[in-house]
């Protein structure tokens, strides 16, 4: 006899996928290879587009609002992937339907948005993640693990650097990315990640510094050709003091070309760990990680074989991805909380609310801390 829980058994988790941007590039692939989940339906604003994107990835319903996919009797769960102006609206309707939620970083436009999602989910009893995907990436595991070990000892100092070339030409289009008010700027699209693994692998932020910057202007309109202003930060310089009292020196910027990429060094009293990958076409793919202990020279770390994918994509962001749909699956069978949840982004949110704060009044601000936010205290 087959037991009904045993993979082959279950039934799958029908999921809409909703934005068809990255959704096309990464959620429709990983939730096709993902065994445990079925994609059902599919919303582009466009029939016509829609119709053509779900024969093309050949799923069964096309729709062309977030009220018409939540209608669906058969969607159990939406995927979102919507520019971040879009999230709050979609994931609330989606949300107050009684539908689960895997929703796109950053989480909303203001830590007050996604502090209603995160209550909205709670009261509708839903199970919603967020896509902070480096938590699933193998040398970001095993970095988890060490420092969980006090591997170096008490930390001392922790750099980051994170320096890509995706807005460093300065013909490449006017969009909403180059709108602060539309969820635009190196800051949501690179430090919401940031802000995430920060509170993940060291702890909760006392008090943060920011300087945010836009090298790049003005841009060409994708139409017209008219060069429109830019108010979206390209490059952003954060120092943090964690709650534990250790700094945390963070340089982000969307317009090096010829980057260094991204790297995490961390100093402790016994020793050094670095996590570095100097790819600046995938930001998943190219990771290392280097250890030193008692002075001697930094030396790689092999990832232990129990981390790696079981598959590996062209394009790196779909095998992390598909480990985020596996925790939010494993959530939703269980009917239970999981992590990183809205509660995470929510906090993600929180820091660079006030990282626009600091920058506006040129300080130092106070980060509350994320209980008594959640509680409004």
């Amino acid at each position: 006899m087959v037991s009904f829980l045993e993979p082959a058994t279950q039934a799958k988790i029908n999921v809409a996928v909703v934005g068809t941007g990255f959704g096309q590039k990464v959620h429709i692939p990983g939730l096709q290879a993902n065994p445990r989940t079925e994609v059902v339906a599919v919303y582009h604003r466009d029939l016509d587009k829609a119709k053509e994107i779900a024969q093309s990835h050949h799923i069964p319903q096309a729709c062309t609002s977030i009220e018409e996919i939540v209608a669906l009797p058969q969607v159990q769960a939406v995927s979102i992937s919507t520019p971040p102006f879009l999230h709050y609206e979609m994931a609330k309707i989606a949300l107050q339907a009684g539908k689960n939620i895997l929703l796109e970083k950053p989480t909303a436009l203001s830590a007050s948005e996604a502090l209603d999602l995160y209550q909205l989910a709670l009261a509708n009893n839903v199970v919603a993640t967020v896509d902070f995907e480096f938590r699933f990436v193998p040398a970001w595991q095993h970095l988890a693990e060490l420092l969980a070990q006090n591997y170096i000892g008490q930390i001392r100092l922790i750099k980051i650097d994170w320096l890509v070339s995706s807005r460093a030409d300065a013909t490449k289009p006017w969009n909403w990315y180059a709108r602060k008010d539309r969820g635009g700027g190196a800051l949501g699209a690179l430090g919401s990640h940031t802000f995430d693994y920060i509170h993940w692998l060291f702890g909760a932020v006392r008090r943060l510094s920011a300087q945010l910057s836009t090298a790049v202007a003005v841009r060409p309109d994708a139409i017209s050709g008219e060069m429109k202003s830019v108010d979206a930060d390209d490059s952003c310089m954060l120092m943090l003091e964690l709650a534990n009292g250790t700094p945390c020196n963070v340089c982000i910027s969307a317009c090096t070309y010829q980057g260094r990429g991204h790297w995490i060094e961390i100093y402790g009293d016994r020793g050094t760990l670095v996590l570095g990958s100097n790819n600046q076409k995938d930001y998943v793919h190219g990771f290392h990680l280097w250890a030193s202990l008692d002075g001697q020279p930094l030396t790689e770390i092999e990832i232990p074989k129990r981390l790696a994918f079981e598959q590996t994509y062209t394009d790196g962001r779909i095998a992390p991805f598909i480990r985020v749909v596996d925790n939010w699956v494993a959530g939703i069978e269980r009917g239970t909380a999981i992590t990183p949840a809205l509660k995470e982004g929510v906090y993600s949110q929180l820091l660079m609310d006030l990282s626009h704060q600091s920058h506006a009044r040129r300080c130092w601000v106070d980060v509350p801390e994320l209980e008594n936010f959640l509680l409004g205290s």
